[in-house]
């Protein structure tokens, strides 16, 4: 007997706490919708190190701050300000890729006009080693996983290319599947090609006016800008990550380790210091921009699809679970390689997700949005808790939805991935059982 059948069978259809009616249902927690009895049965989150304890605070003060702010003022949509601390913050960043670049020229003088020492020829090189870990470099196209461009997928890039007018920017230029409950934008390359990453966890479980509004917020990082997002920040905020890892001791005991965890102390906190300036600075805006993200998603997909949305959202975990259950069980009838082909378990496996979520009752829904906002829930620390957010996101509208959807169109989408999904389910029950 499961959890929630014993505790169907202590309760009955009444709260212990205010003896209120409480729904039943084995799939999912008992719990109270009037005193929040069982709400939150599971265990607590891990406590994280002072640092992370400082970030989370300072998010959340932050994210709290920014949703104040959005409610006074109705919502925005302009580009993140570039406000005092977003340029001290890109200063910082700018200096520190010239120190990156500097290092390269004192290797290279060491190595040309120390040449005859012996010992700075190799402290050139050491130091030219050092500058080529931390130089700027692009992100390139990932060499696994289905990629689509817009001669694969016409219609997808159709869908991208208007949501892309609605928000105030321009398309994609590649799309990449995989197989997370997660999207994502970024860029590649020196000509910063822009690139949208598409996890079918989560695409394959949404509507297709949800699809829209994810599209509309992934976008709208494009349109509003992201301090973090850009070149010199992120290859700053790169650079100072290799000095922490490098200046970091490695405790063996030995004398020789204690002296350079002495040497090394000072330039370890001034990296220290550095990053958590860097990150202080530009939280807020990030923030900012994840809010301005949501009501694009809600100009493009309407405010409806941008709220069940994020409801969604907060299903992600229980995502990679059923994949998981999934790709367990095909283990367990001898793998997807011993089956009939009829019988193979990827054959219907996202039609099985998307049953799965639709299947979720609203009383669970309640209670994640609940437990969001007792925990502070977000995506991660870059994000404002997703409760702030679905609160924030209906401040501007409601909206209509400026990009339909319907049915035909969705079908001409589905038949572009249709190779993406059919090898990515295989990729599921092959690796998630792991």
């Amino acid at each position: 007997m499961g959890r929630a059948d014993d505790l169907a069978e202590r309760v009955g259809t009444s709260c212990p706490e205010c003896g209120a009616a409480v729904p039943v249902d084995e799939r999912y927690v008992v719990w109270c919708a009037v005193c929040d009895w069982n709400v939150d049965p599971g265990a607590p989150d891990p406590e994280p190190g002072w640092i992370a304890a400082a970030r989370r605070r300072m998010a959340r003060k932050y994210g709290e701050q920014l949703a104040a702010e959005m409610e006074r003022d109705g919502g925005s949509f302009g580009r993140v300000k570039r406000d005092a601390g977003t340029l001290l913050a890109l200063s910082i960043a700018v200096l520190v890729n010239a120190g990156t670049v500097l290092l390269a020229v004192a290797g290279v003088l060491l190595l040309v006009l120390g040449w005859d020492t012996g010992i700075l020829p190799a402290v050139g090189a050491l130091m030219l080693g050092l500058a080529w870990v931390m130089r700027p470099r692009r992100m390139r196209l990932p060499q696994e996983g289905p990629l689509l461009y817009r001669a694969d997928a016409p219609e997808l890039f159709a869908l991208i290319d208007e949501v892309a007018g609605v928000v105030g920017t321009t398309g994609v230029h590649v799309v990449v599947v995989e197989t997370e409950a997660n999207a994502s934008v970024t860029t590649y390359g020196l000509r910063a090609r822009r690139v949208l990453t598409i996890g079918l966890g989560l695409w394959e479980v949404l509507s297709p006016q949800e699809r829209v509004a994810l599209l509309g917020h992934e976008l709208g990082h494009f349109a509003h800008g992201d301090t973090r997002r850009g070149v010199f920040m992120s290859d700053a905020l790169r650079a100072l990550a290799t000095w922490r890892y490098v200046l970091t001791p490695i405790s063996s005991g030995g004398v020789v380790d204690r002296l350079v965890s002495v040497l090394a102390f000072l330039p370890l906190t001034a990296v220290i210091g550095l990053l958590s300036l860097l990150d202080h600075l530009t939280l807020r805006e990030s923030q900012r921009a994840e809010y301005l993200a949501d009501v694009s998603s809600a100009r493009a997909g309407s405010t409806v699809a941008a709220v069940a949305l994020l409801d969604r959202l907060l299903l992600c975990g229980s995502v990679a679970n059923y994949l998981r259950r999934e790709s367990v069980a095909a283990r367990g009838k001898g793998g997807p390689g011993r089956l009939p082909v009829a019988a193979r378990p990827e054959d219907g496996l996202w039609e099985r997700l998307a049953e799965y979520v639709a299947g979720v009752p609203e009383h669970e829904y309640e209670r994640l949005r609940r437990v969001a906002a007792r925990r502070g829930h977000g995506v991660d620390a870059t994000h404002p808790p997703t409760h702030l957010r679905r609160r924030c996101v209906e401040v501007p509208g409601p909206f209509a939805p400026q990009v339909p959807y319907g049915a035909a169109r969705a079908a001409a989408v589905a038949r572009e991935l249709g190779p993406a999904r059919a090898l990515l389910a295989r990729e599921v029950i092959r690796d998630h059982a792991g």
